[in-house]
């Protein structure tokens, strides 16, 4: 979007937050870039250019806006909806790879050669990989600086510096202040768009969205078919564990009008950029609403759920294998059963976690671990057995990856392989694990029966032929779909209608 000028300046000039995070304006005579919502008066058309990217903008030499803080905007919604090696290279540098495995590691993964993946992230973003990862870790390093009391030299570790000099040369970079100065300023306003406290083991902060959001489906899903000991809702927060690259964590994440509470319990605060990341992902944060609903409404049978509850969220997960094995547990059974059977697998094979805040007591066990599962200790079918342990050995043995970098097609064709794996399984794992906003259910019971209640088609192959008008938010179709029916899913335990 950002070389369509003209769109651009319109969005500036209205303050439009819908935009944020989809292109950031820079100041030529200032040298500043800014989200399009800024609050400041807008510069004149000539001295505004426009970057993709935050990165590119700290490429050029601007410096990041102190008002509207454009490094913590809503991400771009561009990496949801594409498959292609671009948008999956920065789902996986925004779950932290660049920094854990260089850039070797990223092209790795992506199936393609260093090169290759540079230039194509110059051509679309305007920065490569390594500056794309440096913005991130200056993000970072702002919300520990302006959230936590830890001294500089082990913030600039945990947000993934090299050296403290190269942690100091980035922050003043990036914001014209150096560590202290931003530090500092804290107690001077309300850190808007980060967090409010920050204790021991403990941070407090705030993820942004496009709005409208409606969490009942969002949450209501997730509590709904959570795994006891592994997620739980306490104090109006849905909670659960998470299994991190440096250790494990524990996230509470709180619905608010215009933000999402989000509390961290980390064992170690490397992890604190892919956590983040993986509860935007859970809670599909970055999706873009008024697109998504303005295609759907355009369906006049549609139209009544989405001017009903706008803005429904696919509830997505922080574990993408985790999601897989559940999905089979979870096949031609009940909501509680599927609950049962992971909270089996969860007590006997998963790693136990200390929780003083709550009764969350262990990480869902990977792949790695399930591997030595004894079939015959697993309450199913025999059929459902062999689905199980021969899923569970792909994902061990890396025949079968879901990760954020793997293609959507791709991963559907080597689970169809798979023995038991049939349409409805495979496209709930591609809808909430891979995260394509395009996967679809025509067969899903709740879903037919629904279409029924409406007068839409109801039969899978007349439904699908229905719903390639809502292509390619299909995915989101389905949230309003399962909301016709009266389902825990759908709403929120102790939560007003």
């Amino acid at each position: 979007m950002h070389t369509d000028t003209e769109r651009c300046v319109r969005a500036v000039r209205s303050k439009d937050a819908r935009f944020d995070g989809w292109f950031f304006t820079a100041v030529l005579t200032t040298r500043i870039y800014c989200r399009p919502s800024c609050p400041v008066v807008p510069p004149k058309d000539r001295n505004m250019t426009f970057y993709p990217s935050a990165a590119a903008c700290q490429q050029a030499g601007f410096r990041a806006c102190k008002r509207c803080r454009p490094d913590s905007s809503p991400g771009s919604p561009e990496w949801n909806h594409r498959a292609d090696l671009v948008a999956r290279a920065m789902r996986l540098i925004a779950d932290g790879v660049v920094d854990r495995e260089g850039v070797p590691g990223l092209a790795a993964r992506l199936g393609y050669s260093a090169r290759q993946v540079e230039r194509q992230l110059l051509a679309e973003l305007g920065a490569g990989p390594l500056a794309l990862a440096r913005a991130q870790r200056a993000q970072t390093a702002r919300l520990l600086i302006e959230t936590t009391a830890l001294p500089m030299g082990d913030i600039a570790f945990a947000a993934g510096f090299s050296s403290i000099r190269t942690f100091n040369d980035t922050v003043r970079e990036v914001f014209a202040l150096a560590p202290g100065e931003l530090r500092a300023r804290v107690p001077k306003r309300a850190a808007a768009g980060t967090a409010a406290s920050g204790t021991s083991g403990v941070l407090s902060l705030r993820l942004p969205f496009r709005a409208p959001l409606n969490p009942d489906n969002l949450f209501g899903h997730l509590i709904a078919t959570g795994v006891p000991g592994v997620e739980e809702w306490r104090d109006g927060a849905y909670r659960r564990t998470l299994s991190l690259p440096y250790g494990h964590g524990i996230a509470a994440l709180t619905p608010h009008p215009d933000h999402i509470g989000c509390r961290l319990s980390l064992t170690d605060l490397r992890d604190l950029t892919i956590a983040i990341s993986r509860c935007r992902r859970l809670l599909d944060l970055d999706a873009d609403p008024a697109a998504i609903d303005g295609q759907l409404r355009a369906d006049p049978l549609l139209a009544p759920l989405v001017d009903k509850a706008p803005g429904r969220r696919v509830p997505r997960t922080v574990d993408e294998a985790e999601f897989a094995v559940r999905a089979v547990l979870g096949q031609q059974v009940s909501t509680a059963a599927a609950r049962t059977h992971a909270a089996r697998l969860v007590t006997a094979y998963g790693e136990p976690v200390d929780d003083p805040e709550g009764g969350l007591t262990h990480l869902f066990p990977g792949p790695e671990r399930l591997a030595s599962l004894d079939p015959g200790s697993l309450a199913l079918p025999r059929s459902r057995r062999t689905t199980l342990t021969t899923l569970v050995r792909h994902l061990a043995d890396g025949g079968i990856s879901l990760g954020s970098g793997t293609g959507w097609d791709e991963a559907r064709d080597r689970l169809t392989a798979l023995p038991g794996f049939g349409p409805w399984t495979v496209e709930v794992i591609a809808m909430r694990a891979l995260g394509d906003p395009d996967a679809f259910l025509p067969s899903d019971l709740g879903i037919r029966r629904s279409a029924r209640e409406l007068g839409l088609p109801h039969t899978p192959a007349a439904l699908t032929a229905r719903a390639a008008a809502w292509r390619p938010w299909r995915a989101y179709a389905v949230q309003y779909l399962w909301a016709v029916d009266d389902h825990p899913i759908n709403s929120i335990p102790g939560r007003d209608a």
